[in-house]
């Protein structure tokens, strides 16, 4: 028989690095065109803005307040669908489906969904209308529901997967040395997820800050009110294109520092 024939060593070597390289460029170069046509003399100036400082701290703002509402929230429901395992495949998988179904649906989706929920005239916004006068869609109120929906997906992954490679074992201890469930909770559970915690947060965080679809269709851009830096990105793009660069620099800038305090605490197999 012929002896087995091997694509030669630097063929494959190619069929690796060259994808690798355009994808890579794919994702960098879009960057470093951002970072090179950035007005940099000017960017002081445009950051000082009264409209800018307005969006500047009510992103912030919301962001923060949204992923308050997501660990209170995010955690017990990861928690729970943690202790879904013994339960039969397509349950839990309709489950799971459930809560990340806000990862792949397209942002303004998201927003048409909750005017159909909390508008005027939706599902639950009628009666909070007509029972109390409250009304929802168009305020900052909006924004942190619209931020909270697409962005507390992320924490419960990362809390669900941290519970998923913890040591079950510690809390079953704990529990057979008499301790309460809230204290094995307190002292025990979430010391061990913190990692997986801590980089969920930072990602709902972020995710909340860049958040532009659901924000613009179910809570508006109104300044002070509702125009977040990413709209204001938006709309400083069609006026005043340096401006809109200062500010997506500014964006950028927040997601690279949270990505490299990360560490790859939210990729499961990577060292820190």
């Amino acid at each position: 028989m012929p002896p087995e024939r091997r694509a030669p060593r630097w063929a494959s070597g190619v069929a690796i690095w060259v994808p690798a390289a355009i994808a890579l460029a794919l994702l960098v170069l879009p960057l470093v065109a951002l970072i090179v046509r950035a007005p940099w003399g000017d960017i002081t100036a445009v950051l000082g803005q009264t409209n800018v400082v307005q969006s500047l701290g009510l992103s912030i703002a919301t962001a923060a307040t949204s992923t308050a509402i997501s660990l209170v929230l995010g955690v017990p429901l990861a928690l729970a669908l943690g202790r879904t395992r013994s339960w039969p495949v397509i349950p839990r998988r309709l489950l799971r489906a459930l809560v990340t179904v806000p990862l792949v649906l397209p942002p303004v989706v998201g927003g048409v969904a909750l005017l159909l929920l909390l508008g005027r005239r939706g599902l639950i916004g009628s009666l909070l209308d007509s029972a109390f006068g409250i009304t929802i869609p168009f305020t900052t109120t909006a924004v942190v529901i619209a931020q909270v929906f697409v962005s507390m997906p992320f924490l419960v992954l990362a809390v669900e997967g941290a519970l998923g490679a913890s040591d079950r074992r510690v809390e079953i201890a704990a529990a057979t040395l008499g301790a309460r469930p809230l204290t094995i909770l307190r002292r025990v559970t979430l010391p061990l997820i913190w990692p997986g915690l801590s980089a969920g947060a930072l990602l709902c965080f972020t995710r909340a800050l860049g958040e532009f679809g659901a924000t613009v269709t179910f809570a508006g851009s109104f300044p002070g009110v509702t125009q977040t830096l990413p709209l204001a990105t938006y709309l400083q793009m069609q006026t005043d294109p340096d401006a809109a660069i200062a500010l997506a620099l500014v964006l950028m800038a927040v997601s690279l520092v949270v990505l490299v305090s990360l560490r790859d605490r939210w990729i499961p197999g990577l060292s820190s």
